[in-house]
């Protein structure tokens, strides 16, 4: 059972452009991370985001179509499961209708101070799946 979707804006700026007038691909990527931690960050309790952070394991992109400067896009991210340290995203990026980018991506929750990966324990499993919490 996934999370419920987080949508989160994105403002193309010129820095994002690359040569061929297009956002940059390695962008997306970034997109990506700024999407999944907005989403930590809104749900998690205060202590947890200040006690963990989250580092990128894989990215897996397919590329639809380019985003230009000045489009409104959305990258729109659920939550697919947590398995002990690690949280598995998806994420789908458009502009309106149109598909620019779907991503899948694996993330390590590790402990601020030690660098060392953090379980995901029950309590916040609830917070990110309330649903799950009420069938059982």
């Amino acid at each position: 059972m996934s999370a419920k979707p987080f949508a989160f804006p994105i403002t193309v700026v010129p820095a994002d452009i690359d040569f061929m007038g297009h956002v940059n691909n390695a962008r997306y990527l970034g997109w990506v991370q700024d999407a999944v931690l907005a989403h930590w960050q809104k749900l998690a309790p205060a202590e947890e985001v200040a006690s963990k952070a989250w580092v990128a394991l894989k990215h897996e992109i397919t590329y639809r179509k380019p985003a230009f400067l000045e489009d409104d896009v959305i990258a729109q991210t659920v939550l697919e499961s947590f398995r002990g340290a690690r949280a598995f995203y998806s994420t789908v990026i458009h502009r309106g209708e149109e598909v620019l980018a779907e991503v899948k991506s694996a993330w390590c929750c590790i402990h601020v101070d030690t660098h060392r990966p953090a379980r995901i324990d029950d309590g916040m499993r609830s917070i990110f799946f309330p649903a799950e919490q009420a069938a059982n």
